[in-house]
Formats: structure tokens, C-alpha cells, sequence
């Protein structure tokens, strides 16, 4: 019987605890993220009974509903009809304080901002493997025209990131979002010298006198972390200019405050300090992923799904943003590409020993999702409630990944995973890309399935899983 996003957002909204409970909510491919004002409003054995929802579990101050890809946004969109802001009101923290740590805090904060940002950046990606595709697999050729063209549609985005960023940046942070979207700009005005032809040393950078120095100016063209530095300085200033500016002049005065103390403290002062720091980063990630012997990929490949139940893997978002726009490859790609498929090996030996249909069928729901690149169902409603599967599954992405890192293979974009991943690798790594799915997979189910019995009678359903950090 097809799922009724109606039926589902009601009992979802009544779980909850009402409309009026619920302070920010949003989404992202699979699951509802939801912060309420009051946590003991809410039913979490209610969510075992709706049908639509493959699970629930509490990640960085965040009430997580596991909904699936596509079906999320129909719910989404019922909850939206039914009243229910992005945000409303004034969140009330209890007399303790907030109850998060400060690396929850950040990590959510990073959350925030990229997953707006995602879904473009796996469009582009996709395009990238198209024109691979096209011109590797089909032997097109394209006159100038057409590869202009299609360059616009690959390199844009990669390029002005920054004004991405500044814009979701500033949003997280509750100042204007045009505001973001001119300061981004501003990072990689044309006026500016480019970053890049600095760097080749094709362009000087503009030097600003400043007590007896001078301080070097270029564009922040493929930049992260400095948009992230201005859209929460931009977002703070703005805050603290409505305080003193009068309401009769607030339309004038705010926006040119903010731009202006804005750019000059973040292009001209902090900016150049916090590109450093993520040129630093990055530099060391990527030597971290060339060590011999793919000592780098086996590491990440059966540690990332660690920081994925902490939801500390969208720190690693903006590097591997910044990994493709500096080099136009992302290392990182092919071993979170493992990391999933091991997951998805687990859970299908656990899948194949279920012998109650029911939970049989619900538990496809979960693993589903794994193969088109999102982890989260199958690790929370499957492997991490049996524990050692979820091991299991970290076995075979550390595997599948040291074999990733030792073949060399690397995207030609990010954001995909998994088979819509196998776009990103048309034409270099095709092949090495499918083997090491196939191995980390393969690992992963056939250590579970030899080492893991399930208990068919004692054991609850998979779906009633819930985790809380509260």
C-alpha cells in the first residue's frame, strides 16, 4: 500500500508533541531534523506504530526521523501546508544551558550550512561524469562552443562556492541571506586578483599599507572557511547594528554597516588568516590519504562511520569541496564509497537471516538507500542496533578504502556515492571504482554472515532503534 504523506505528517506532527512544540525543523535526503522547545512532549515509542517511518534516533541536538529518499520531502511539504515554519518563536533553553557539547554544537553548525549546499554540488558532479561519459565513453567531440558551455555548467558552482556558502552561512547564523549572498561575491569579485593566478604567479595581489606592512589581497575563489568566517561575522554584525540603529534609518544604515565592517575585517584582516588555516588542513589531509600502502584509506574508510553516529561527518564536507575545486578530484569519494558498501554488506547477511517477513521487508526499506549513497537508514535501523554488524561493516569500508587509496582512484567531482557515484568516475577508475564496492561489500557480508547469528525469536524489530545523546 503506497505511504500517504497526509497520514504520516499528522501522526508524525502528534508524536512530536503539536505544532507548537516544534522550534526549527528541516530535512535533508532521508530524514526530518527537528529541535523542539520542550523534549518531554515528545512520544518516541510513537514512531515505532507510523507506518512510513523506518526509524528514529536523537544526533547533535536534533530529533532525527527516518523517512527515506523523496518520501521526506512530501512530508516536508504536508508539515509546511499544515502550518509549520522552517523556524518559529523563541527557542527556551533549560536553566542549565544548552545540554550540547561544543563539538556537537560545531558539528551542527556545519550541518547547517552544507546541506543546503549539497544538493548543487552533486548536480555538478553528475555533470562532470556526463561530459565524461560523453567524451571518454562515447568519443564525442565537442566543438568549442558546446565544451564552453558545459564548462559553465561544471566549473561554476565549484568556482563561487564561496558565495554559496556566505548565503547558507548567514542564514544559519540569523542574518539576511542577500547580505551573505553580496558578500560572497565579494570574495571572488572580478576586481580582485584571482587566487589562482597569484598562485602560478600570473597576477600580483594587491598590497594594503598597514602599519608599516603590507598586506596581500586576492580573490578567495574556491575558498570554504573564510565565506564560513564571514557569514558569522557578517550575521553578528548585522545583529548588533539593529540594537543601536535607529528603526527609521534600519533599512539604510544596517545593510551598510554590515557589508562594509564585514569586508574589511574578513577579505582584508581575518580572511587571509583563515585561508591559511584551511590551506593548512587541507594540505595535510591530502598526506594523510597518499601514505603508503593505503594506510590513509583503511583508516578513514573504517573510522568514518563513527563520526557519521555523531554526525560529525559533515566537518569533512568543505575539504572535499575544497579538494575538487583546488585539484578537480576528490580522494575522499571512493573510500566513503567504501565505507557505505560495508554497511550495506552487514545489513544484507543480517537481511538474509531474518526469517520473519515483516522484519524482512521493513529491513529492505532501511538498506536501500545505501546503494544510492546514504548511510544513515541502514546503520541506525539495521547495524548499529545489533552491534556487531555495524563492526562488521566498519571492517569491510576499511578494507574496501585501504584498496581505494592503494589503486589511486579518485572522483572527478563530489557529492555522489555509491552507484550515482559511478558517473564521477567515467573514463579514470571505472572499473577500480566498482571492484572496490564490491570488495568492501563483499567483506563485510561474508564476515557477518559467518560470524553473526540473529536471534530470531528474542530479538526486537530492527526499526525500533533509537539513540540518545540526551
Amino acid at each position: 500500500m503506497a505511504k500517504n504523506p497526509k497520514v504520516v505528517a499528522d501522526s508524525v506532527l502528534e508524536a512530536l508533541g503539536g505544532k507548537e512544540n516544534i522550534y526549527r525543523v528541516s530535512h535533508c535526503a532521508t530524514r526530518l531534523r527537528v529541535e523542539l522547545h520542550d523534549d518531554q512532549k515528545l512520544d518516541k515509542q510513537a514512531f515505532d506504530s507510523i507506518p512510513g517511518v523506518s526509524g528514529y534516533f536523537f544526533q547533535s541536538g536534533q530529533h532525527q526521523i527516518i523517512l527515506g529518499t523523496g518520501f521526506v520531502n512530501k512530508v516536508f511539504a504536508e508539515l509546511v501546508n499544515q502550518g509549520v515554519a522552517e523556524e518559529q518563536g523563541e527557542k527556551e533553553e533549560p536553566s542549565g544551558g544548552s545540554n550540547k557539547t561544543k563539538i556537537q554544537q560545531l558539528t551542527k553548525t556545519f550541518a547547517d550550512i552544507f546541506i543546503p549546499v549539497i544538493p548543487v554540488l552533486i548536480a555538478t558532479g553528475l555533470l562532470m561524469g556526463l561530459r565524461g561519459l560523453l567524451i571518454n565513453g562515447f568519443g564525442m567531440e565537442m566543438s568549442d562552443t558546446v565544451l564552453v558551455l558545459s564548462q559553465v555548467l561544471t566549473d561554476t558552482a565549484f568556482t563561487f562556492i564561496p558565495v554559496f556558502v556566505a548565503w547558507s552561512a548567514m542564514k544559519t547564523f540569523g542574518g539576511s541571506p542577500v547580505l551573505g549572498v553580496a558578500l560572497g561575491l565579494m570574495l571572488v569579485a572580478p576586481q580582485l586578483p584571482d587566487k589562482w593566478a597569484v598562485t602560478f604567479g600570473d597576477a600580483e595581489p594587491l598590497l594594503l599599507p598597514f602599519l608599516g606592512f603590507d598586506i596581500p589581497i586576492t580573490g578567495m575563489q574556491s575558498s570554504i572557511l573564510p565565506a564560513v568566517f564571514m557569514g558569522w561575522l557578517a550575521a553578528t554584525i548585522e545583529k548588533k547594528a539593529r540594537k543601536f540603529v535607529p528603526e527609521a534609518l534600519d533599512l539604510i544604515l544596517t545593510p551598510f554597516i554590515t557589508l562594509l565592517f564585514s569586508l574589511v575585517l574578513g577579505l582584508i584582516m581575518v580572511g587571509p588568516l583563515i585561508l591559511g588555516i584551511e590551506n593548512l588542513i587541507t594540505s595535510g589531509i591530502m598526506y594523510f590519504f597518499e601514505l603508503p600502502f593505503g594506510i590513509g584509506g583503511f583508516v578513514y574508510g573504517g573510522a568514518i562511520q563513527f563520526l557519521t553516529i555523531t554526525g560529525m561527518h559533515h566537518t569533512i564536507v568543505p575539504i572535499s569541496v575544497k579538494m575538487v575545486a583546488e585539484t578537480g578530484y576528490d580522494l575522499i569519494n571512493p573510500i566513503g564509497t567504501a565505507a557505505i558498501a560495508g554497511q550495506a554488506g552487514a545489513a544484507i547477511a543480517v537481511i538474509i537471516q531474518q526469517k520473519n517477513k515483516i522484519k524482512r521487508s521493513n529491513m529492505y526499506g532501511s538498506v536501500i538507500p545505501a546503494f544510492l549513497g546514504i548511510t544513515e537508514p541502514v546503520m541506525f535501523a539495521i547495524n548499529l542496533p545489533k552491534v556487531k554488524p555495524f563492526f562488521f561493516g566498519c571492517l569491510g569500508g576499511a578494507v574496501g578504502g585501504g584498496l581505494a587509496s592503494i589503486l589511486g582512484i579518485a572522483a572527478q567531482g563530489t557529492g555522489s556515492t555509491m552507484l550515482p557515484g559511478l558517473l564521477l568516475y567515467i573514463g579514470d577508475g571505472f572499473f577500480q571504482y566498482i571492484l572496490v564496492i564490491l570488495v568492501a561489500l563483499a567483506t563485510s557480508f561474508l564476515v557477518t554472515f559467518a560470524a553473526y547469528r540473529e536471534k530470531q525469536e528474542a530479538e526486537q524489530p530492527a526499526l525500533n532503534y533509537k539513540v540518545n545523546h540526551g
